[in-house]
C-alpha cells in the first residue's frame, strides 16, 4: 500500500480509481485499511477544494444503488415493502424518509447522514 497526499485533480482521479477497485474489500484486510485512508484523503481534498452542497437524499440512494448494482427490491430491508420503496424513489418522492429509514440506509449501505438528511428542515 502506497499512500500519498492528494494535491491536485490528477491525484484525486488516481485515488478514486484505486478506491473503485478496493471499495468492497473485506474488513480487517490491508485493502480495507487502504480504502479507509483513501476515503479520508479524498474527503479532506474535496472539502477543501469542492463545494458540492448537500446531496438530494433520493439521488444519494440511487447513486449508491448504481455503485453496488442494487435493485429497488434490494432496498426493502432498509426502507420497507416494495410499495414504500417505490413511493420514496419512483413516484415523485411521494414519501419522505423516516428516521428509521435514514438510520437503516446509513448503517446498511453506508450512505452519509448528511446526504440522507439534506432536505430536512
Amino acid at each position: 500500500m502506497t499512500i500519498k497526499p492528494i494535491r491536485n485533480d490528477d491525484d484525486l482521479r488516481a485515488a478514486l480509481r484505486r478506491l473503485e477497485s478496493i471499495f468492497q474489500a473485506e474488513e480487517q484486510t490491508p485493502e480495507a485499511d487502504e480504502r479507509d485512508v483513501l476515503v479520508t484523503l479524498v474527503e479532506a481534498y474535496e472539502n477543501k477544494h469542492c463545494d458540492f452542497g448537500p446531496a438530494d437524499p433520493v439521488e444519494a440512494i440511487k447513486f449508491r444503488m448504481e455503485q453496488q448494482g442494487l435493485t429497488p427490491r434490494d432496498l426493502e430491508p432498509f426502507i420497507g415493502p416494495s410499495g414504500r420503496v417505490s413511493e420514496v424513489l419512483m413516484l415523485n418522492r411521494k414519501r419522505g424518509l423516516s428516521l428509521r429509514m435514514v438510520k437503516s440506509l446509513h448503517d446498511g449501505l453506508k450512505i452519509p447522514y448528511e446526504s440522507l438528511l439534506a432536505q430536512v428542515q
